[in-house]
């Protein structure tokens, strides 16, 4: 039913957009990369929780398996590696923009493996790219500071690694649903991740003691992550596709005003101008894909 489908998109948009402030608060009890591996492995057991209760638990077609693995890598262990490093010194809201930036990256990376892009999505990209540079402000940046400048780095990379799984689930010829496999690319990020936090933060830590990262654990693990997935394949499976990516552009902004609420980020004339140039250039990427 339409208004279900529209409830279930404004709940992922509201789920997805608290996350930011929610995983810079558990960023306070861990490091980044422990941190990503103990959401995606709570991630994995509510999903297959859910399609257990859902009738719906099954091993993947051997098909879906490229797509399984591509997800597990790219959209969940990569971006949330990256996002979590980039949280720790870039505010939770100007984050959620800039690693948002996926559908912008997917113009370049469409024009790399020989499709066609209009000249609208270019036009896009480049008010996008505006955005993003007026967001940063370079000219206040602390160039100075190693950690400031390479934090906006690698919230970008993380939109770049979420473009390339885009790029071939577009392209991917689906046995199953993106429900289905779900459970199993949540398990494939978890053994990724806790593989990379051995190797890259081998003194890394989740604080088991502290509630803030349960509040985030909990949160984005066990109720945002499957719950916000499960409402956003549902969208996609009953409202046009224009429409769901539309509406999906609201998560970044729902994730500015629970920064500034949670955890009192600064709004300022370049976060809202920049944001609103990204959006605008998302948007008219989206409009061009559709026609």
């Amino acid at each position: 039913m339409p208004r279900v489908a529209y409830a279930q998109l404004a709940a992922s948009v509201v789920l997805f957009g608290l996350s930011f402030p929610i995983l810079k608060i558990g960023l306070q009890a861990s490091t980044p990369v422990w941190l990503a591996a103990g959401r995606t492995t709570l991630s994995a057991l509510s999903a297959f929780a859910l399609l257990l209760a859902l009738g719906r638990l099954r091993w993947p077609r051997r098909a879906d398996w490229p797509i399984v693995l591509s997800v597990g890598a790219f959209q969940l262990s990569l971006y949330f590696t990256f996002v979590n490093i980039g949280l720790q010194t870039v505010p939770p809201g100007r984050s959620g923009v800039l690693s948002y930036t996926a559908l912008l990256w997917m113009v370049p990376l469409s024009l790399l493996v020989g499709e066609r892009i209009g000249g609208r999505a270019v036009l896009g990209v480049l008010l996008g790219f505006g955005g993003i540079v007026v967001l940063m402000e370079p000219t206040r940046l602390d160039w100075n500071n190693r950690a400031v400048v390479e934090g906006h780095a690698w919230l970008l990379l993380a939109g770049l690694s979420w473009a390339i799984a885009i790029l071939h689930a577009r392209r991917h010829r689906w046995q199953g649903t993106p429900l289905d496999v779900l459970p199993w690319q949540m398990s494939v990020a978890s053994l990724l991740l806790w593989s990379l936090a051995v190797l890259l933060e081998p003194r890394g830590h989740l604080d088991l003691g502290k509630c803030e990262l349960w509040i985030a654990l909990l949160y984005v693990g066990s109720f945002a992550g499957p719950i916000g997935t499960w409402a956003a394949v549902s969208v996609a499976r009953a409202l046009p596709p224009i429409t769901g990516a539309l509406g999906m552009l609201g998560t970044p902004l729902v994730g500015i005003a629970a920064s500034a609420l949670l955890v009192g980020e600064t709004i300022t004339a370049s976060l809202l101008l920049g944001t609103a140039l990204i959006i605008a250039g998302i948007a008219i990427v989206i409009l061009d894909r559709k026609t």
